[in-house]
């Protein structure tokens, strides 16, 4: 599955894995929602994130939302 990667301009530490390319089901108290990548079938994600974790979230949700650490931001 091809993860769509997402930030919030609302929330600046949050940030969101999607199961397509707009983020139609991303929640939008956080939204609006800006796309930052793509993580392929083939990679993992950034951070050490469970690719199972995120998959079964978008498989039950459409999305998975993470937080980015404050050192992380630089």
């Amino acid at each position: 599955m091809r993860l769509f990667m997402f930030e919030s301009e609302t929330t600046t530490e949050l940030r969101a894995f999607a199961g397509d390319s707009s983020g139609s089901k991303l929640p939008t108290q956080h939204g609006p929602w800006h796309s930052t990548g793509v993580v392929r079938p083939d990679r993992d994600p950034p951070h050490r994130l469970s690719r199972t974790t995120i998959e079964k979230a978008i498989e039950a949700k459409g999305f998975q939302l993470w937080r980015i650490k404050a050192a992380e931001k630089a």
